[in-house]
């Protein structure tokens, strides 16, 4: 049987597709982790439990808010380049996974060829034992 010629050229696609993947999971896992962090800031802004109960005690409350709705206006943003990076990321492994089928779509198709290529060279070989057992049975059969 023949070597697949595009072997190495697969190999290379599908390290090429697992990079991808890898980076697409990253990108996933970066993502759910600040979904998860917005999600603490937005309950810490929605904690209605402190009693502030003096002039100071309202400042530390209003400058705690002020600092958690910055950090959440960061979030925000940095959440609108992860998700980006994640779209980048699938789409970089969806071409990644293209480029992998492509090849393997040849390879499948070079194995079919090779396999018909045997069958063929088996069923030459058969014939051939048929027609010299036919060729010494039938002087035989007319003595």
């Amino acid at each position: 049987m023949a070597v697949f010629g595009l072997a190495g050229l697969l190999r290379i696609r599908r390290l090429k597709e697992d990079r991808a993947a890898h980076e697409m999971v990253r990108a996933r896992s970066r993502a759910s982790e600040l979904a998860d962090e917005r999600h603490q800031l937005l309950e810490q802004l929605g904690d209605h439990s402190h009693d502030a109960r003096s002039v100071r005690g309202i400042h530390a409350l209003s400058a705690a808010r002020a600092s958690t709705s910055t950090m959440l206006a960061d979030l925000e943003a940095l959440a609108i380049t992860e998700r980006r990076l994640l779209a980048e990321a699938e789409e970089a492994h969806r071409l990644a996974r293209r480029d992998v089928r492509t090849v393997e779509k040849l390879e499948e198709k070079h194995e079919a060829e090779e396999r018909d290529a045997d069958l063929r060279a088996e069923q030459t070989v058969l014939d051939e034992l048929a027609a010299r057992t036919r060729s010494r049975l039938l002087p035989e059969a007319t003595e």
